[in-house]
């Protein structure tokens, strides 16, 4: 049975409640052997404070986990004497919790684990303890050798997949080149193919300036740059279509219309998918040597510790990862 390694992101967050109560779904444990990797200590306060009917255990090889009954940690700080402070924003949790995808990022490299799954961290405190990556998703990407990646966000509503991803709005335009984004969509439309079982996708890409740039009018980033990407791309035996403005195309899409939507910044994409599914979508490194899916929710210090957190998101990141892992079995044959 294949080995998802899930991270724990923050423990200051709900990043340890989500893990724990996704690695006691009978359904995921049916699926696959889940495997927590972090502080025992520090699951095993939530464990406690929760009162989980399943008991947890920590190991120290994959060995180890595979086949038991309970929910099993490789713990990578036996000595762990730091408190847990839910809510609290601190250096030590996010040294662990880089510690963490470190670990699971090499477990995923050797073949011992199928994929992973990282638990939400706080960029804020992943750069205090001196992790300087924007996100989890370029982490990854460097961890794994990884020439590039894009990231996907994935439910019922469709694939999103962004150009820029940690960007700040003030630099977007000048991050988007021509070449930027034939590489993207290329990434984009290979990832549908051998990840999703998708034969032929179809792809929207969307413009960057309101009204896609109203032919020059409100923006010459359409015209010189996006349409051009879409034209070469489509030289290159893709089915690319646009550039559209994005709310009219939200305001009219539905499910199931195009195999993948292509977003040129952050929130542009997010904000739709996250209005519709926000409590069951995933984020999805796409482009890199190892599977790597994420919640779509951030650490929510606001509730951590209360034991009110959803773990749906989490569950359906884990059911994912193994559908990704299945489809890249079958294409390689």
């Amino acid at each position: 049975m294949s080995v998802i390694a899930i991270t724990i992101g923050d423990y200051n967050g709900i990043g340890p409640e989500v893990a724990l109560k996704a690695a006691a779904s009978r359904t995921i444990r049916a699926n696959c052997t889940p495997l927590l990797i972090g502080p025992f200590k520090a699951f095993e306060y939530y464990a406690n404070k929760f009162s989980l009917r399943r008991k947890v255990m920590a190991v120290n090889s994959l060995s180890d986990a595979v086949g038991r009954s309970e929910i099993t940690i490789l713990d990578v700080c036996p000595d762990f004497s730091e408190r847990v402070k839910p809510g609290k924003l601190t250096l030590e949790s996010g040294k662990w919790a880089g510690k963490a995808i470190e670990i699971a990022t090499k477990l995923c490299v050797s073949g011992d684990a199928a994929a992973m799954v990282t638990a939400p961290i706080s960029k804020e405190a992943l750069r205090m303890a001196g992790h300087m990556y924007p996100g989890q998703t370029e982490m990854v990407t460097s961890l794994s050798d990884s020439s590039g990646s894009i990231m996907i966000m994935v439910s019922n509503f469709g694939r999103i997949a962004l150009a820029t991803i940690h960007t700040p709005l003030s630099d977007v335009a000048k991050s988007i080149t021509k070449d930027s984004v034939i590489r993207k969509l290329t990434t984009f439309n290979d990832s549908i193919k051998r990840d999703f079982g998708v034969k032929a996708p179809r792809i929207a890409v969307l413009g960057l300036n309101p009204h896609a740039g109203e032919n020059g009018l409100i923006g010459k980033e359409e015209n010189e740059t996006i349409k051009p990407a879409i034209l070469e791309a489509n030289s290159m035996k893709m089915n690319a279509l646009g550039p559209f403005p994005a709310d009219a195309f939200f305001g009219t899409y539905r499910e199931g219309l195009y195999d993948g939507i292509f977003a040129m910044y952050h929130d542009q994409g997010l904000i739709p998918l996250k209005m519709r599914s926000f409590s069951s979508g995933v984020n999805f490194t796409a482009g890199i040597s190892i599977i790597r899916t994420s919640p779509d929710h951030g650490t929510a210090f606001d509730i951590a510790g209360k034991g009110i957190a959803n773990p749906t998101s989490t569950i359906e990141a884990i059911k994912l990862a193994l559908e990704i892992s299945a489809n890249r079995k079958a294409w390689r044959k």
